[in-house]
């Protein structure tokens, strides 16, 4: 479904992914992890037409993603939330909504607010709160629910654990197992919590330094003897 070929990409002449041959299967979830400074951000920005593209490219469903303005990108069914700045603090529960949903036609947007907030029974409560008065876990379900309001065809989530207690980790995690297994949802997630989101993938990759150095399922690098202790933390 989404797919990048030899990507070498960067912020302007300054390289920071080199070689990146991924794919991310239709109705799975596909988990990046790696070391801080590893390029997972720059991944999902290179995808999102926010990075410099130098070689290689990146395709969407068959469609050549390189040089598209980001909305162009959006409007084809990419939904990217990013690790901060994934709310509008000033605004209610239920305008951040209304606001996510600008790409619906008016009519719809009621409706499929209702939908987002039977999947999210939590935000109900708060609907008529500012954003920037929820807890951490809270706003990240608002940020999912925001990122649904498109009806995207896949969701692209950067590091939705930061700063998060670890039973509030657990329920997005849980939240996210749902909406593949529920809604056929497709994502990518890059994590840095790595145990955690590599329980819940199908797919994964260990990107280190700007290369890719592992590609198999995530129970594999999950219980690989090396890579996940050296790279990971993982015991």
């Amino acid at each position: 479904m989404l797919e990048t070929s030899s990507l070498y990409s960067g912020y302007g002449k300054i390289k920071v992914l080199f070689d990146i041959n991924f794919k991310a299967e239709e109705k799975k979830i596909t988990v990046v992890v790696g070391p801080n400074g590893a390029g997972k951000t720059t991944l999902l920005n290179s995808i999102m037409g926010l990075a410099t593209i130098h070689d290689g490219s990146i395709f969407f469903e068959g469609k050549k993603l390189n040089g598209l303005p980001t909305y162009k990108i959006a409007k084809m069914g990419l939904a990217y939330l990013p690790q901060m700045g994934n709310v509008l603090s000033e605004l209610t529960v239920e305008e951040n909504l209304k606001i996510a949903g600008y790409l619906l036609p008016s009519n719809e947007v009621k409706n499929r607010m209702m939908e987002i907030l039977d999947m999210f029974p939590v935000l109900r409560d708060f609907i008529q709160r500012k954003a920037g008065t929820l807890s951490g876990g809270e706003r990240r379900m608002l940020a999912i629910g925001m990122a649904l309001m498109k009806r995207p065809k896949i969701l692209l989530l950067d590091e939705m654990s930061t700063d998060l207690a670890p039973i509030m980790v657990k329920k997005v995690m849980e939240k996210v197992t749902q909406l593949r297994d529920e809604l056929g949802l497709t994502i990518v997630m890059v994590e840095q919590v790595a145990r955690k989101a590599l329980e819940i993938g199908d797919k994964a990759y260990l990107l280190v330094s700007g290369t890719m150095r592992f590609e198999g399922s995530a129970q594999e690098l999950l219980h690989h003897p090396e890579l996940a202790k050296m790279y990971l933390g993982i015991a």
